[in-house]
């Protein structure tokens, strides 16, 4: 692809849209969450949905699907309608928001296709795309529908997590197609053989730090799903332990790992100091390396967003000590920023991994 095509760089500019669009997404995913709102809506209606109640007869109906959940008999039955409708309005914003990224990229499809801006090469990575965005919505409704199954009154962690990192692998995917169409790699411009195999050496050492954070990025998915953040809330130790005895728990090594919170509250800070350390040496590493400036701007962020994301997880789980139901606080906005980061975070890491391939 010609990176000098001005066509290129307007289909380019028209993916970034949509990652800044899926961005806000996986952030309202994080106020539906946090709000508790994810099953006020109990019905997928992908046309008529699109619209709220326009009547309070509309409420009303609505309200009484609401009062068939488990989560309303068991956890909400204190509700009126006013509360009903501040969950609901978070819920249908979040699949507004979601119906809007599909229209923008369907107009966009459909209007470079008729201008002529696709080149062939970028046919089969839209086509990926498209696919992972319909994949990504049916993943959604599956995980809303594990909440109102039997008695639960919250979706299930597996499926919750799942669904983020769903989205974390639609995001990198739109980044990694937009930074193709504006990117040079540096490894393109250096013609001493001693550079590039320090580029090999980096982006080697980026695969392992990219493996090691898609698994913190599902067990901070698991830590949301499980409401974990307060069964621990203290710092560096672990309610007073260091290697908290709860732990070892009495069913299976894989049931062990998903579904006990301590377990889930040890690894997600094991990884997230490893992460730390293991970004601060490659970072130093990145600095010694010249190339364009994009690289130059890019070798520095990992760094410093991975040292602000442990500062807003340690901070995050000291406030999750004063969480008050139903009241949006210090915790609420720690969380937010914890997940806005952390996306950032993976970015930072894709950007580095596309210069140097």
């Amino acid at each position: 692809m010609d990176l000098n095509d001005h066509k290129s760089k307007k289909v380019a500019n028209w993916l970034l849209v949509g990652v800044i669009m899926t961005v806000i997404q996986i952030a309202l995913g994080g106020i539906t969450r946090l709000t508790g709102s994810g099953l006020s809506i109990t019905e997928w209606d992908v046309v008529t949905g699109s619209l709220p109640p326009m009547s309070d007869a509309a409420w009303q109906t609505l309200f009484a699907k609401y009062k068939t959940t488990s989560q309303f008999q068991l956890l909400n039955f204190e509700f009126t309608i006013d509360n009903f409708k501040f969950i609901f309005f978070w819920e249908w914003f979040h699949r507004l928001w979601a119906r809007s990224i599909g229209l923008v990229f369907a107009f966009g499809f459909i209007y470079f296709l008729v201008k002529k801006y696709f080149q062939p090469k970028m046919i089969k990575p839209l086509l990926v795309l498209f696919l992972l965005g319909a994949m990504q919505g049916a993943i959604g409704w599956i995980m809303v529908a594990s909440g109102l199954e039997g008695d639960a009154v919250y979706v299930k962690p597996t499926r919750l997590a799942l669904h983020f990192i769903f989205a974390m692998g639609l995001l990198t995917y739109t980044y990694w197609f937009a930074l193709s169409l504006t990117v040079q790699p540096i490894r393109r411009n250096i013609g001493n053989q001693d550079a590039s195999n320090k580029i090999s050496t980096i982006r080697n050492f980026a695969w392992v730090i990219l493996l090691i954070l898609f698994f913190q990025l599902i067990y901070g998915a698991l830590m949301a799903g499980h409401k974990a953040a307060n069964v621990a809330s203290t710092w560096p130790t672990i309610n007073g332990e260091w290697l908290p005895a709860s732990i070892w728990g009495k069913d299976s090594f894989f049931i062990n790992a998903i579904n006990n919170t301590i377990w889930v509250h040890f690894i997600h800070r094991g990884l997230a100091y490893l992460l730390l350390a293991l970004l601060l040496v490659w970072t130093l590493r990145l600095l010694k390396l010249q190339g364009n400036p994009f690289w130059v701007r890019a070798r520095i962020a990992p760094a410093i967003l991975v040292f602000i994301q442990v500062l807003l997880g340690i901070f995050t789980v000291l406030a999750s000590a004063h969480i008050v139901p139903g009241v949006w606080g210090g915790f609420e906005w720690l969380a937010q920023l914890h997940q806005l980061v952390g996306m950032l975070l993976l970015l930072s890491v894709i950007n580095i991994l596309y210069a140097t391939k």
